[in-house]
């Protein structure tokens, strides 16, 4: 029987802790050689006596400096194999999770096969743990994977794939039918794809639980439609279903935790697609609402399906109802890639929420639903326009168009996401991003409680 290697240790070092460090003579004489001082984020390999690599330092840094997944860069930068974490003094509570996350390797597609860095130990093993790296990876993986494996069927399967794991129901609604059940917009939207649009739903947990509702938006690629992308702006358009990946991550946390909660996702899946059935700026859609919604812009299709969803969602008048989506450039012009807003007529719920996710590694930053710019959505000829057509305040436009298909709570939750990480940065290699997952987990097991 082949004894697995024992795990390189990985010393993580403030400035002054070198000389407390378990090390050798020489290992330390090393780091003083290659001028490793505890410097935030740099790795150096530790030789024995033979020469061999015996482990590695890794830099902490001064603790007002360090990012909060700061380990995680450790994980990305070491190669396949077994590690422990070593600490000379109580570890930041995020620093196993940060690692795990950092270990993350999208490789479906690579002939060479799977090969991971893993995590021995002790707290890196809590159930609590697991269940986060679960979900973000989930989302992770399914935002890199390509439209041509990942079309509405290609979603649907995986969707149902992940409620047998979760022991969820599922049904879905797609097609024709889609109008039958009065989902006209999210027909509308994916009548041009080669496959059929659909909205799934997943359902968990006793009846007599608090009711959360969980929306993603599931564009699976984005066209622009008829308002086509130009190149550029279309080549990263596999992560327009970035909503719903992480809407699901964060449904497989709430199972796996067991949160005491009746639990409905409501996933909207299209792709939006040009063809002689597509729809067109201009035209007047009828919505779930009631509404009937002119359409400004062929490329701001997200709303129009997640308007529906929530329409559909609020009738049941949820405990707390929360959608997550890619949904505007707006947002990230006006934030950036790794600050995703969250818009709320609660502001409490807001403020509660963005605290967390900054505790945890997770930021969120609170946009105000602003309702004087309510006004720039008028339609002439219509109830409401989907687009403003000033260019002005677009993310928050878009947060008060969606409010206007919210009803029967005011306990509701928009996240406005990018879904995706540009460049590598601690936790996080360039690739598909889990977003808002550990911060709303954070706030409903705080509310909500597990069994």
């Amino acid at each position: 029987m082949t004894r697995s290697p024992a795990p390189l240790p990985v010393h993580c070092l403030a400035p002054d802790q070198l000389q407390q460090a378990p090390l050798s003579g020489p290992q330390k004489h090393w780091l003083e050689a290659n001028g490793f001082t505890g410097q935030t984020g740099r790795l150096l390999a530790l030789p024995d006596e033979k020469g061999r690599i015996a482990g590695f330092a890794f830099g902490l840094g001064e603790a007002e400096e360090r990012p909060p997944l700061l380990l995680g860069s450790a994980a990305a930068a070491l190669s396949p194999g077994n590690y422990r974490l070593v600490f000379q003094a109580e570890p930041d509570p995020l620093a196993f999770l940060a690692f795990r996350l950092g270990a993350y390797r999208f490789d479906r597609y690579r002939a060479a096969g799977r090969e991971t860095v893993e995590l021995a130990g002790s707290a890196d093993d809590e159930p609590a743990t697991t269940r986060l790296v679960e979900g973000a990876f989930l989302a992770r993986d399914l935002i890199n994977t390509p439209a041509n494996d990942l079309g509405p069927e290609g979603f649907e399967t995986r969707i149902r794939a992940i409620a047998e794991n979760l022991g969820m129901d599922c049904k879905v609604i797609a097609g024709d039918d889609l109008l039958a059940h009065d989902l006209p917009m999210i027909h509308a939207v994916g009548r041009a794809g080669s496959a059929a649009p659909r909205l799934v739903e997943l359902t968990w947990g006793e009846k007599n639980h608090p009711s959360l509702c969980l929306v993603g938006k599931g564009v699976t690629f984005d066209t622009g439609g008829l308002n086509i992308k130009p190149g550029r702006s279309m080549a990263l358009m596999k992560k327009d279903m970035g909503g719903a990946a992480n809407i699901l991550g964060l449904a497989h946390v709430i199972v796996s935790a067991r949160l005491k909660v009746r639990l409905r996702v409501l996933v909207p899946v299209v792709e939006n697609a040009i063809s002689a059935t597509a729809f067109r700026p201009g035209d007047i859609l009828p919505s779930r609402g009631g509404l009937h919604v002119e359409i400004g812009n062929t490329d701001a299709e997200g709303r129009l399906i997640l308007a529906d969803a929530l329409a559909l969602a609020s009738e049941s008048a949820p405990d707390l109802l929360i959608d997550m989506a890619t949904l505007t450039g707006a947002a990230r012009v006006a934030l950036g890639p790794e600050l995703p807003p969250v818009y709320s007529p609660r502001d409490d719920l807001a403020t509660d929420l963005v605290a967390r996710g900054m505790a945890l590694g997770d930021p969120l930053w609170h946009m105000p639903l602003w309702s004087p710019y309510a006004a720039n959505l008028n339609s002439p000829v219509a109830d409401i326009n989907h687009i403003t057509s000033d260019g002005f305040a677009g993310s928050i436009t878009a947060a008060l168009f969606l409010q206007r298909f919210v009803g029967n709570t005011d306990s509701w939750l928009h996240l406005d996401i990018f879904g995706w990480a540009p460049k590598a940065r601690p936790g996080y290699p360039e690739g598909g991003a889990d977003q808002g997952i550990r911060a709303l987990f954070a706030l409903l097991e705080e509310r909500y409680g597990t069994r």
